[in-house]
């Protein structure tokens, strides 16, 4: 790719991944490439995510309305998103730079609150991961009514409930007790946290498909959440109403870590055991020649 301004975001409140990001920002500088701290400008031709999923979660919304591709440097925990470890950064990044590096297209939510009396609260949201509806009273059990496009679904019992992405099938959808859903696959999934009747279980859905779900009863302290920062309360007869959004986030995936890679080795499945190669005598899987 070719580069002229990069933004260089960095994990909030960590001096140590801010030096991290001074220290980029000079070697950009020996590459011939301007690059700024902490800021996302519309003409930026990359952003780099110093910290871990959270820092990224933080900028996806911009980074996807201005079709800022994006690469994530793990300076955090899990690193999901942020797939690229800092022994590796310089070398992912001229790797990006010299045309390699895989890029995504990440789906991304669109998001909105109708009240009771039928106006939207605050306009749109966007998120990567999920918005979630979450109860603060453990005393209390939510009903909440749902839609597919104009298909009534069911009404969930439940203490909250998921819409999520892919890319978020493995953060709070997980948690759940929901799948694991290819990133690149085009879907949404509607997740019930803790249903009170055990047989109501998670869905997925095409990506076309908006989903609707009103807040049956009085309940109090009904929060929504959008990849895990507070966005709305809501009341009895409130909609909310999420969709696939038009633009979706450009992410570089790690050139070296295939997507189950990344899983074996956060989720540790299998003990994070070495890659077994296809057997040979299964090859590239030959097509048959009537198909």
């Amino acid at each position: 790719m070719t580069a002229a301004l990069v933004g260089i975001i960095t994990k909030r409140d960590s001096p140590r991944v801010k030096q991290v990001g001074i220290e980029l920002v000079d070697w950009f500088g020996r590459q011939g490439i301007a690059a700024k701290l902490d800021v996302i400008e519309p003409e930026m031709d990359m952003l780099v995510i110093l910290g871990g999923d959270g820092t990224l979660l933080h900028v996806a919304d911009r980074a996807s309305r201005h079709d800022i591709p994006v690469i994530g440097i793990n300076l955090g925990n899990l690193g999901f998103l942020t797939e690229v470890a800092e022994d590796e950064m310089f070398q992912a990044l001229e790797e990006v730079l010299s045309g390699g590096g895989r890029l995504e297209k990440r789906m991304m939510l669109k998001i909105h609150l109708v009240n009771g009396t039928g106006h939207k609260s605050g306009g749109f949201l966007f998120g990567l991961n999920e918005v979630a509806i979450v109860k603060g009273n453990v005393e209390q059990v939510i009903r909440l009514y749902s839609w597919a496009n104009d298909e009534y679904i069911t009404t969930y019992k439940a203490d909250g409930l998921i819409i999520s992405t892919p890319t978020g099938s493995t953060a709070y959808n997980l948690s759940a007790g929901g799948p694991i859903v290819h990133s690149q696959l085009n879907a949404l999934l509607l997740t019930p946290i803790c249903p009170f009747m055990l047989e109501s279980r998670p869905v997925l859905l095409s990506a076309g498909t908006r989903i609707t779900t009103q807040l049956a009863d009085p309940a109090n302290d009904v929060k929504v959440m959008v990849d895990g920062r507070f966005s709305w309360e809501m009341s009895k007869g409130d909609c909310l109403v999420v969709e696939a959004a038009r633009k979706p986030l450009k992410l570089y995936s790690s050139p070296r870590l295939g997507y189950f890679t990344i899983l074996r080795n956060k989720l540790n499945w299998g003990g994070r055991a070495t890659c077994f190669p296809l057997p040979a005598k299964v090859g590239g899987g030959d097509k048959d020649p009537v198909q």
